[in-house]
């Protein structure tokens, strides 16, 4: 995680000072697990020197797989089917042919804004770790053109070219990765694995409209020999992710922030729960509404790092959602 956020503020600095014409259509997300489904969100930032957009066009590369755009109010969509190179299993059906090429056309993105450009499919096929690129054209009108379809060469920078096509780095999710910094990923009921650690019942409360803190819940089972350590959360969605501890004292409900994490230990099963330790999403952009799903990372010591998807519930809590229910 730490990788990618270092290059991408170096760029910004650079972007800034040679002027904002440069920027590149890159992707929000730009690293995925091998068979997973994956939300390839285009950001489009600017015009052809100065004309609106009129058309996004994405070529989609062999192993994004089982493609759907995701349609935009005032835009057309076409959508052009292929075969595949290779065939791909879809539930136990085999694939050999989908979406690869996506087109938004009839649009009028305006050089002033950025708007984002949605496909989602799935990772499939891959033996080890890729960097897959997705050539991306802007068309404005008749006469403007921003074509982002160059691919760094083996020991390349991206950086180094003009018009670099957005990529996405394919990873291997395999145990011997899980201290590369992908331990694995969560289920969409919230449910994960690590090394030694079953994540389990995690869950997220709705928050209210202009609320900008949500408390987040879930049971860590440690069924390894040693012992583990919950270190640190990290979330897309809020500045900062703190782990928090709500104890009686002198009858005083009383919350502090553990800033050393939760201790796991061995064969012990942790709960984080409403009442008691619990994930604090801190400057939340965006409040939480309930049916969303919040993308966490969960740091461990010793196992390394997971990425889960935490299930938004109501938020009049109850027990699904991790409410105050008395036991």
């Amino acid at each position: 995680m730490t990788k990618t956020r270092i290059a991408s503020l170096s760029l910004g600095l650079t972007l800034a000072a040679t002027g904002m014409a440069h920027a590149h259509a890159t992707f929000e997300t730009d690293t995925a697990p091998a068979e997973t489904n994956f939300k390839a969100v285009l950001q489009v930032p600017h015009g052809c020197d100065g004309k609106p957009t009129t058309e996004v066009q994405i070529k989609l590369p062999e192993g994004f797989v089982f493609a759907k755009p995701q349609p935009k109010p005032g835009w057309e969509l076409e959508v052009i089917k292929g075969d595949y190179q290779k065939t791909y299993d879809n539930h136990g059906e085999k694939v050999s042919s989908g979406a690869i090429e996506v087109r938004w056309k009839g649009g009028n993105l305006s050089d002033d804004y950025y708007d984002t450009f949605v496909v989602r499919g799935k990772l499939s096929g891959f033996d080890k770790e890729t960097v897959l690129a997705f050539p991306t054209t802007q068309l404005c009108g008749t006469d403007g053109k921003v074509v982002w379809d160059e691919v760094a060469a083996e020991g390349q920078n991206a950086h180094d070219l003009k018009s670099p096509a957005p990529t996405v780095t394919v990873t291997m999710a395999d145990s011997a990765d899980a201290h590369a910094g992908h331990g694995g990923h969560m289920a969409a009921d919230g449910s994960a694995k690590v090394g030694d650690l079953e994540i389990s019942a995690g869950s997220v409360k709705a928050m209210l409209p202009g609320a900008k803190v949500g408390g987040g819940f879930l049971t860590i089972r440690n069924g390894g020999q040693g012992e583990d350590r919950l270190i640190a959360v990290e979330s897309p969605v809020a500045a900062r992710v703190e782990i928090h501890e709500m104890k009686m004292e002198n009858d005083v409900m009383r919350m502090r922030k553990l800033d050393d994490g939760v201790a796991l230990p061995a064969g012990e099963t942790v709960e984080l729960k409403a009442g008691g330790l619990h994930l604090m999403f801190m400057d939340v952009k965006t409040p939480f509404k309930e049916g969303d799903a919040v993308p966490v990372t969960l740091v461990f010591e010793k196992a390394g790092k997971v990425d889960a998807t935490l299930p938004v519930g109501s938020a009049k809590g109850g027990e699904a959602t991790g409410g105050h229910s008395h036991h």
